[in-house]
This record gives C-alpha cells, structure tokens and sequence, in this order.
C-alpha cells in the first residue's frame, strides 16, 4: 500500500469513527450507567440491554436475536462479567452481519464484465437521493471509469437542473429529455447512450415518491422493465437511498420498496446527523440486503463502501473514553 493509498485508508477510517460517534456515545453510555456497580451480567442488565438496542433503532426483531444470543452465552458460561459485556456484545453484532451474505469491499468496484454496469437508484423525497448519486459517480470518476447520469426525475421542479450540476462536479456525462418526460424513455435512452459512448457505469436517477403511494411504486416496475429491454441483464444494481435519521422509518420504506421492485443494494445515509445508526444493523439483518454505501458526512469522498467489520470495529471503538 503506497503512501497516498494509506493517507486515504487513514482518512476514510477518521470519517467513519466521526460519523457514528453519535450513535456510539448513545448506546455505550447507557450500557455504562446500566452496569454501573454491578459485577455480572445477569437478567436485569440484559433487560436494560434490550431497552437500550432498541432506543438505537436496532429494531425489536434484531434486538430479541441479540438478546437471546447474549443468553445463551449467559447460561453456557455462567459467569459472564459486565467487563466482558462490550466484547461479546460486539462479536454477536459481528456474527449477525456476516449472515446477510454481504461481501466487505474496501473500495469503489464493479464487475469488468458488465458494461455498461447500470444502477437504477430510488427513494422517498428527501432521503439525499440525488446527492448519493453524484458522490457515487465522483468517486467511479476517481476510479478512471467514465459515468453517465440518467435524470429520470422528470417530475420534482430543478430535479434535472439539480442533477446536471452533481454530473458537472463529478465530471460525468448527463443524460436529459426533459421535465414531464416518461421515466421509463428516459431510463431505456440513458442506457442507449452509455452503450453508444463506451461508458463503464450508467446510474439513473428517479423521482422520489412515498412508499404509500401504490401507482407511483408500480412504475419503478416499468423503468426496470424498460431498462431490461434496451440491455438484458440490466439494472445490474437497483439501489435504495434510506435516510439513518428517520429511524424504523427506513425499515418500512424498506420493506415497500422490496416489495415493488427488486432492490439489491442499501445506500444509508446521514449516519453522522443520527444516535440511531444502529439502524444499519436491524435493516442489514431483517432484510438480508447488503448496504453497499453509508454516508458519513457531506463531502464528497464520505459516502464510503460500507464495511461491516470496519462499521462493528468503528462503532466499538474508544468506548471507554465516549463513556468515562
């Protein structure tokens, strides 16, 4: 690793331990105060421990398997003491990320063999959407891989406007037909011209719509489908931008989403504005969709590749001194 590489491993690791600080202080801080005097770890702190979990956003269904694991480890050992708490605590959470089947990545990739690599992003309004977009395409620029934006917003006011300015900043194509132009054109032609031009990755944005709303949902089938028929195979990611601060929020928009298109990837976002990042674990569990990308601040190099090993080692990092 050469040394730039190594300034940037060190900088993306800062932004990380920054970013979940919040939510690092409120959890451990309140398992401090619940241990405080005691020697084990008995039924009561484990009460606690649920209580606390879930405060974070972990979600109840994830926060019971935690529970029940914490235990069972209780019951085989007997003795467990509160010392003990944080590291076994943090080899459970460990251990209930890795069965997602998600793959740590270390940096920005896509298969060689798919190009264009097409990613079709959707949310609801408000969750940075568009902005995620315009980091991700920075950061494949970064990469030396040439990206195209597809703006099939067609609906929002300044939504085209606003995605040709990240296209600009992130030296990136553009692709446009327009306001009140059909979405799913727009998708079909953005992949037209990404197979025209040679392009490594096609990323299409759409509008933001409430995961309520059942015709709005239903036409994320028809730009999918649309895409599909310009480039079988295609979209080869369909990613879903969940904001960390709206909490079990994001699980039900999660779960609408999964159901009206067939989303592949999480991208979970303002993880640095939240105490509840603990959200990450309960969607990474309950729906056992990789997070591909968390935002950890506004510039431009921190939406980072989401990490589960380095996200469990950040968040279980210098507790003693956030809960001195």
């Amino acid at each position: 690793m050469g040394f730039f590489d190594k300034f940037f491993s060190k900088k993306r690791e800062e932004d990380l331990d920054k970013g979940l600080e919040k939510t690092k202080t409120n959890i451990f801080s309140k398992i401090t105060r619940a241990v405080a005097g005691k020697s084990i770890v008995d039924d009561g702190i484990l009460d606690e421990l649920e209580q606390i979990l879930i405060s974070a956003d972990i979600g109840l269904d994830t926060t019971i398997k935690i529970i029940e694991r914490l235990e069972a480890r209780v019951a085989e050992d007997k003795y467990v003491s509160t010392s003990e708490l944080n590291s076994i605590l943090k080899k459970e959470i460990v251990d209930l990320l890795s069965e997602n089947n998600a793959v740590d990545l270390e940096d920005f990739t896509f298969p060689q063999d798919q190009k264009p690599h097409v990613i079709l992003v959707v949310g609801v309004n408000g969750v940075g959407k568009t902005t995620t977009i315009g980091k991700i395409a920075y950061q494949y620029r970064q990469k030396g891989w040439n990206v195209v934006l597809g703006a099939g917003d067609t609906f929002r006011a300044a939504a085209v406007d606003q995605l040709k300015i990240w296209s600009e900043r992130a030296g990136s194509d553009f692709y446009s037909k327009g306001m009140k132009s059909d979405p799913a054109a727009v998708a079909y032609e953005t992949v037209q011209h990404a197979i025209n031009q040679d392009k490594h990755v096609a990323i299409i944005d759409t509008a933001g719509r409430l995961h309520t709303k059942v015709n709005l949902m239903k036409e994320l089938t028809k730009i999918r489908n649309s895409i599909g028929k310009k480039l079988p195979g295609a979209p080869h990611e369909v990613l879903l931008v969940l904001d960390a601060t709206t909490g079990q929020n994001a699980f039900e928009q999660c779960k609408r989403f999964s159901e009206s298109t067939d989303v592949t990837a999480l991208a979970l976002t303002k993880l640095d504005g939240t105490a509840k990042g603990g959200v990450a674990i309960g969607i990474s569990d309950q729906f056992k969709i990789p997070i591909k990308y968390i935002g950890v601040g506004e510039g431009m190099e921190q939406l980072q590749i989401f990490n589960k090993q380095a996200f469990v080692d950040s968040l279980f990092k210098d507790v003693a001194s956030l809960t001195a």
